[in-house]
């Protein structure tokens, strides 16, 4: 149900995000620093282990999974690692408890406001979980369609297999139109945004707007050689940016 990677002390939650899994999370987690930091990696209901797990589907529910997750783990205090959708579940799970949170950091991640489509961009996401076609269309359009063909569809491939697609839609439903932004505003937590600057959905501009404003202690940094999918494109220069931000913290004496 979780893959969980290093012993150190340093605890860190990770949530994946829609086309992702516990196991999605590219090179990412060969990189981990595992004698100084811990990471766990649950899959959300509908993906992975958990695939015929049934549930509603929901931000609300993917946050409150999550820190069960961590209630388990007898962590009290944890950094929290959101990839796209499961950025947004991060953040609610900062609402939820925020004394916990000792770290958000959003890999590409969806706004707590949730995303404004126009009519042709609802049609081609709310259409991916019945096509393989449109999902496809969606990781070459957010990767800036410039990355090989072959890797998209390897990633699309992955996709189809991990994931429910009943729980697929329903979850876009949640993440698109759930707004919860007055809940995090002015969260003090030290908060990390990395976007790709390829990718033309969770832009630089789009984090400007929306996690900077909410987060008085929030930084941006922007990958140029990235798109959506950062721990496949550029994960060495992820990983470090994320050790930065861990260290830069612990040396204020931050707890875990």
């Amino acid at each position: 149900m979780m893959t969980t990677v290093g012993s150190g002390p340093l605890r860190v939650l990770a949530l994946h995000g829609w086309f992702g899994s516990a196991r999605g999370w590219g090179h990412l987690p060969d990189l981990i620093d595992r004698e100084r930091q811990t990471w766990v990696f649950p899959d959300f209901r509908g993906y992975g282990q958990r695939r015929d797990v049934a549930g509603e589907h929901t931000v609300a529910e993917m946050a409150a999974d999550a820190l069960a997750v961590a209630d388990e783990r007898g962590w009290d205090r944890f950094a929290v690692v959101g990839h796209s959708m499961g950025g947004s579940a991060a953040q609610h799970l900062l609402a939820d408890a925020p004394g916990r949170v000792t770290h958000l950091i959003g890999i590409s991640p969806v706004p707590a406001s949730g995303v404004p489509f126009d009519e042709q961009g609802w049609a081609l996401f709310s259409g991916a979980a019945g096509s393989a076609e449109h999902r496809r269309t969606i990781v070459d359009l957010v990767t800036g369609n410039r990355l090989a063909p072959r890797w998209v569809d390897a990633l699309v491939r992955e996709n189809l297999a991990s994931s429910d697609a009943a729980a697929f839609g329903a979850y876009l439903e949640s993440w698109a139109r759930t707004d919860f932004a007055a809940r995090v505003a002015g969260s003090p937590v030290p908060a990390l945004a990395i976007v790709g600057a390829h990718d033309p959905a969770i832009s630089a501009a789009v984090m400007e707007a929306t996690w900077l404003p909410a987060y008085p202690n929030g930084r941006l940094e922007v990958l140029a050689e990235a798109g959506h999918y950062a721990m496949d494109e550029t994960p060495v220069r992820l990983i470090t940016l994320i050790d930065e931000f861990l260290s830069a913290r612990e040396q204020h004496g931050a707890s875990t």
